[in-house]
């Protein structure tokens, strides 16, 4: 097994607005992050090694320079889906434009589609998604929004990879608004996301990456500052 300091010897996760980090080697997957937008919005372009082909989640904006990325990693390869997290307008104000340059599929959960640009394929918890030969799961995620989503996988020889959106960062959970949407987005990320194991890799929505295993212990403290 890899540990996860040999997968980030040149990757920190933090990623400054007009920059692109250094690539994550994933095993199967090569993940670059990018911060996009007045927003510092995260995109992430995932490639499947073995097909050339990929997958983008949340085309949040800056869409020529996400073209640009685009045909920098995948080269040959095509982007085949596009996934947005979640319905707020600073994770796709980039989708439509970018969708009539690579015409990928788009995916979205369907409480969360009619807020978006485009038509969207739904996607919803337990589904999977394909980056090439590469499987990744769907898990839903109430309380930030409606129809918020994450993406999981598991490198057979390595560590976990988490997509989160805006719903998991760094010291706490996502904004919430709503009467009774903070309890549930912290009852979702504690039984679909703290059972997943410590060394899986979290990439928020914003910000730097931290792991499961650094989020998990705070999650009473989090429930008693209700926030």
């Amino acid at each position: 097994m890899r540990p996860i300091e040999e997968l980030l010897v040149t990757y920190t996760g933090h990623v400054e607005a007009g920059e692109t980090s250094e690539v994550i080697d994933a095993g199967a997957l090569e993940i670059t992050k990018a911060s996009v937008g007045p927003m510092d919005n995260n995109c992430y372009l995932l490639r499947s090694k073995s097909t050339g082909n990929g997958l983008l989640i949340d085309a949040a904006n800056e869409p020529e320079r996400l073209v640009e990325l685009v045909r920098e990693r995948l080269d040959d390869g095509i982007l085949e889906t596009v996934v947005t997290t979640h319905q707020h307008q600073d994770h796709w104000l980039g989708l439509e434009m970018l969708m009539g340059v690579v015409g990928a599929v788009a995916l979205a959960h369907p409480d969360d589609a009619a807020a978006l640009p485009i038509p969207t394929d739904p996607i919803r918890h337990g589904d999977t998604v394909r980056c090439g030969d590469v499987v990744l799961d769907v898990i839903h995620l109430r309380g930030h929004t409606p129809g918020s989503v994450a993406l999981y996988w598991r490198d057979p020889e390595g560590e976990g990879h988490l997509f989160t959106g805006d719903s998991l960062f760094p010291g706490g959970v996502g904004k919430t608004w709503k009467e009774g949407d903070f309890e549930q987005l912290l009852s979702d990320v504690e039984s679909r996301l703290f059972t997943l194991p410590d060394d899986t890799h979290v990439y928020p929505g914003h910000g730097d990456d931290t792991t499961i295993g650094a989020e998990r212990p705070h999650l009473q403290e989090w429930r008693e500052r209700g926030w």
